[in-house]
């Protein structure tokens, strides 16, 4: 395809070779500031080639006990916990017989614990992105990966993570706040879903995830981060960069980091931030770079081109742009009306589990507050709402306990929870990306949706530009009478 041949162009490759690790660059380690102190980091020595990783053990070693100049205050050393205890599941009990087209997670060498908790999450066989990526990063390349929400590619560089860091022993002594894996992700609800995959993931490993997000407790999480080691640290990186900065967390071992949705970071203004974090891991000949983004636009491409070595580039085309399992409506409908067809929609039909997708924060927190107003139970999920709060009305709307979930693109991009039934845009996006990732919240795992927009005076000219996207026209319908009456006063 065109867009393949000029990505693999890019990057130096021709059509039918296959992507190979490159030379190593070689440089010293970089100097992190430690509380306006400069703590010099030692040399590390050259390398010859990225080994399947396993050869780093002793480089990170050297590294770890070369140390000289501590933090002001000098972080305790503990020995490596003890191994997860052996579980009586073995590999047998996971029989998945071969189908054609299709690969199973049992074609790759993948170990008993993680196969164990692979097969518990009941993912038998991979989806085209797992499958493509994993080819190349269980060899230890690096690479970029383009594919839409909810195609599995979480999975796919956790399993690669976990394979690592398995194969790869961690020094016997070392810092406590020195995660051996980096995850960057631009949003908070988007770092505690990868986290609670990854702590799925890792059940039988004995491998440690932390996260670190803005708008919670700061010494909360440095408590977690002294009670034990850091081998999976999922983070944003603004908060990321307060703990590096403060001299809690050093990023000098990070074998593997991976830069999720690095298209989201950019329209968020994260790069700089992600910039100044990528300048305190190793080089990028020493580590594994994994990049995914939804979008290869040129500045993406960028991006990845400086941070990443001679990457596999990994395309996965859908069948369509939108899924077949979401049935998409359009009501030409005044904005004056809209919030009245909202709320009958929602009440007469009864309906459970809905989310609601407005452009702006303030839309947002007006339509919660007359959806509650009028007892419907709802809440909000943009960036102003504090995370502590973001995390239980994740959860109660999880539980049924509140039926509407009002949110921006930013805060809802993040949201995967199966069973939601229907997916309201009151007003229609300004990207017509943002279309596809909002109606992507319901029909999940194989199960149908529904998508409604309202399309107003100040916002259907974005109706031919979603069009063009999804291939085809969608009908725009005039709402029935009885959805345009009067919401009832509460008394």
């Amino acid at each position: 395809m065109p867009v393949l041949k000029a990505l693999k162009k890019m990057f130096g490759k021709g059509e039918g070779e296959l992507p190979a690790s490159g030379p190593v660059a070689t440089s010293s380690a970089p100097t992190t500031a430690v509380d306006g102190a400069a703590r010099q980091r030692q040399p590390k020595p050259a390398q010859t080639a990225r080994e399947p990783q396993a050869a780093k053990a002793d480089s990170q070693a050297r590294s770890a006990t070369a140390k000289s100049d501590g933090p002001k205050t000098e972080k305790p050393r503990r020995a490596r916990p003890a191994q997860a205890p052996a579980s009586t599941w073995k590999l047998e009990d996971f029989a998945v017989e071969p189908q054609a087209g299709k690969t199973r997670f049992h074609d790759f060498k993948l170990s008993p614990e993680l196969m164990h908790a692979i097969h518990d999450l009941g993912f038998p066989y991979c989806t085209p992105i797992q499958a493509g990526v994993l080819g190349f990063t269980l060899q230890g390349e690096d690479a970029i990966g383009r594919a839409q929400t909810g195609t599995g590619k979480t999975a796919a560089f956790l399993i690669s993570i976990i394979t690592q860091l398995q194969q790869t022993p961690p020094p016997k002594e070392r810092y406590m706040g020195e995660p051996r894996a980096l995850i960057i992700a631009p949003t908070r609800e988007l770092v505690v879903q990868i986290a609670k995959d990854a702590a799925l993931l890792t059940k039988y490993t004995g491998l440690n995830v932390m996260t670190f997000v803005g708008g919670m407790d700061f010494d909360k999480q440095l408590k977690q981060l002294e009670a034990k080691h850091c081998d999976i640290l999922v983070a944003t990186p603004g908060r990321l960069l307060d703990f590096n900065q403060r001299g809690e967390v050093h990023l000098d071992m990070v074998e593997v980091m991976v830069l999720d949705e690095a298209d989201r970071m950019l329209d968020m203004g994260f790069i700089p931030q992600v910039r100044q974090i990528i300048r305190q891991t190793p080089p990028k000949g020493e580590r594994q770079t994994l990049l995914f983004s939804a979008t290869f636009t040129e500045d993406v491409m960028n991006l990845a081109k400086q941070w990443t070595t001679n990457p596999a580039i990994v395309e996965i085309e859908p069948e369509n742009v939108a899924s077949e399992t979401v049935e998409q409506h359009i009501y030409a409908v005044a904005g004056s009306d809209k919030y009245k067809l909202l709320y009958n929609l929602i009440s007469q039909n009864d309906w459970e589990r809905v989310m609601v997708f407005a452009n702006r924060k303030d839309e947002v927190r007006r339509i919660e507050e007359r959806l509650v107003k009028d007892g419907v139970s709802a809440a909000q999920m943009s960036g102003d709402v504090p995370q502590h709060k973001r995390i239980k009305t994740l959860e109660d709307f999880r539980t049924g306990k509140i039926r509407v979930m009002v949110a921006t693109d930013v805060a809802g991009r993040g949201i995967h929870i199966d069973g939601i039934s229907h997916v309201i845009n009151f007003t229609l996006p300004e990207v017509p990306d943002d279309y596809v990732h909002r109606i992507g919240r319901t029909g999940r795992a194989g199960a149908s949706g529904v998508s409604i927009s309202f399309a107003g005076e100040d916002d259907s000219y974005q109706l031919p530009l979603i069009e063009a996207l999804l291939g085809r026209k969608i009908t725009c319908e005039t709402p029935p009478t009885e959805l345009l009456k009067s919401v009832p006063r509460k008394h």
